[in-house]
């Protein structure tokens, strides 16, 4: 498995990096886990927004987007992530918080971290220092939990 990974902020993205970015979402959260809401939210352009993708074979096949914690109240906020359907059970999904962390703390150091997971990750998340915060909620008919990794 040859990965190259790129973290670029929104000012840098092309429109074909965008639009792979637009089309992997669309395809797992909309047509895949038949959640129907508007993907684009105003934020993947906003303030200090940059976009973590993994690219295989000129194939997006990973991604998620960092926001910043200025924008978003004091903690660099994870979210959109997503896998390919292609690449899942490969350990995709761990590289891609690995990588998380990593542009997180280069790019924002010492920052908390927050998203929001599905219930049933929490577990998963947990692996990385994350920890339940508040009650769980629906979203899209899914259970999910907020989560914040804290400074050490």
């Amino acid at each position: 498995m040859s990965i190259k990974w790129v973290c670029k902020h929104h000012t840098d993205l092309n429109k074909e990096q965008l639009y792979a970015i637009l089309r992997l979402r669309a395809e797992v959260f909309v047509v895949e886990q038949k959640c129907w809401y508007l993907d684009v939210d105003g934020q993947d352009l906003d303030g200090d927004t940059c976009h973590l993708m993994a690219w295989e074979n000129d194939q997006l096949v990973a991604y998620l987007r960092l926001l910043d914690p200025i924008q978003q109240g004091g903690d660099v906020v994870i979210g959109r992530v997503v896998t390919a359907p292609e690449v899942r059970n490969r350990g995709m999904g761990h590289s891609l918080m690995v990588q998380a962390l990593e542009q997180a703390e280069k790019k924002w150091p010492d920052q908390p971290i927050y998203l929001s997971a599905q219930a049933h990750l929490q577990g998963y998340y947990g692996r990385y220092g994350f920890k339940a915060v508040g009650e769980i909620y629906l979203e899209d008919e899914i259970p999910h939990v907020g989560m914040r990794r804290d400074l050490d």
